[in-house]
């Protein structure tokens, strides 16, 4: 691990300190070659005092099964009719797997325990048939699986629950994860799947708020890739209950779960229910992030050069894009009060964060914060991002005769020759 992936953690290490994870394993994920890579990375999470819970499917085992002893499954992830042939295919698949995750905790030296926390009913009878014995969570025992987080203990949840007659049900691993996230107030919920995300059409979303996931599920619920359906309808469903933040990633890639908790980019889709963005005013301690964040494209002679000393004098006048308490965009916005004119300046998005709209964010911000301040006029220089401005700013061409004199006195030093974008504020 690079020095500066050890720093990358250590970063979210008090937010995260004592909250508890759901992570949702499918069947197909335990039996792939990098479960074992994925069970180191949960010991790392433990070792930051990360609590876990661990729930997996068994849809994959159960029709390899059905498979071998030549039977129709009614259902395969137990969201329909389940017949007493199909559970007890259920019963082996997820007993198995269970067994097999607890052996791959136990080699890395992690307590854990399989429980039965799990209180289910039968789901009865929808549209006039008997789903017989497929079942959905009623209850979680939050104080069994408290005290086994407690002693450092992993809990293990197959996707099976039991009613007070001990009567065993078939339950969607999902429904599962998402009943155990809202039950424990968990900080995220982490769905381990085959696939790199929740895809609608031809595109991956990266990221999305809820609200936008209802309207594609409302509006678009076709397109949305039918293995990854499920996925989302609990991704919206745990975040109007309260999880902050869902992810979904695909398991078969190498260190994927721990790049999807401690990187600003992940490698999945993530789903959250609040704001997780902000632009705050830039602090003296992110003038370092502003010149790590913009030297790629000093380099390129896209921004002008700005020394910590500038930028410090001016540090006012800045501003920064967040994501979870990281920086990952930056803008300014210089006054000329004799003029009534502000120049927008030094924006910059990561490149891990273009095509996110955030670069519009940040001009609409300070072209508001602008208008507040009671300037007419909103001018910006580029040499290289012009078309930018005028097609997604509202910006027009102009001329360095509008620039206010001692800004045109540095403009014509400076010998970039850039376009001056002008855009009259109402």
């Amino acid at each position: 691990m690079k020095l500066t992936d050890l720093r990358g953690i250590l970063q979210y290490i008090p937010q995260f300190r004592e909250k508890t994870f759901i992570i949702n394993v499918d069947g197909a994920i335990v039996t792939d070659e990098n479960f074992a890579n994925i069970l180191v990375d949960i010991a790392v999470l433990r070792s930051l005092s990360i609590r876990v819970v661990l729930v997996h499917g068994a849809s994959a085992q159960i029709k390899a099964l059905a498979a071998e002893q030549k039977i129709t499954p009614s259902n395969l992830d137990g969201t329909g009719v389940t017949d007493e042939a199909t559970l007890r295919l259920a019963l082996t698949a997820a007993n198995r797997l269970t067994h097999e995750v607890l052996e791959g905790l136990s080699a890395i030296d992690l307590r854990a325990a399989c429980s039965n926390a799990l209180i289910a009913h039968p789901v009865g009878i929808l549209h006039g048939v008997d789903q017989l014995f497929t079942g959905k969570v009623e209850r979680v025992d939050v104080e069994m699986l408290q005290q086994l987080l407690d002693h450092g203990i992993v809990p293990v949840l197959p996707p099976l629950g039991f009613d007070g007659e001990g009567k065993t049900y078939r339950v969607n691993s999902d429904g599962v994860a998402l009943a155990v996230a809202e039950a424990l107030k968990a900080t995220k919920l982490m769905f381990i799947t085959t696939y790199d995300g929740i895809r609608v059409g031809d595109h991956i979303i990266r990221q999305m708020p809820v609200s936008d996931l209802e309207s594609v599920l409302a509006l678009q619920k076709a397109d949305v890739h039918p293995a990854m359906l499920s996925k989302a309808i609990h991704a919206a469903a745990a975040c109007k209950a309260g999880v902050p933040r869902v992810h979904v990633i695909n398991g078969s890639v190498e260190e994927g779960l721990l790049a999807e908790v401690f990187t600003n980019e992940g490698v999945g889709t993530l789903i959250y229910g609040n704001e997780f963005q902000q632009i705050r005013r830039a602090l003296k301690k992110d003038i370092r992030s502003i010149l790590n964040l913009t030297k790629r494209s000093v380099e390129s002679e896209e921004l002008v050069k700005r020394t910590r000393s500038t930028i410090e004098k001016q540090l006012g006048d800045y501003y920064i894009f967040e994501i979870d308490r990281n920086p990952v965009a930056c803008i300014a916005l210089h006054d000329w009060l004799d003029h009534g004119k502000a120049e927008l300046a030094c924006l910059y998005v990561s490149p891990a964060h273009e095509n996110q709209g955030i670069g519009r964010k940040l001009v609409q911000y300070v072209e508001n914060k602008a208008r507040e301040m009671g300037f007419s006029e909103l001018i910006a220089l580029s040499t290289q991002a012009f078309t930018y401005f005028q097609s997604k700013g509202g910006f027009v061409e102009g001329t360095p005769a509008d620039l206010p004199p001692a800004r045109r006195e540095k403009y014509e030093q400076s010998g970039r020759n850039s376009k001056v974008l002008i855009k009259k504020l109402k």
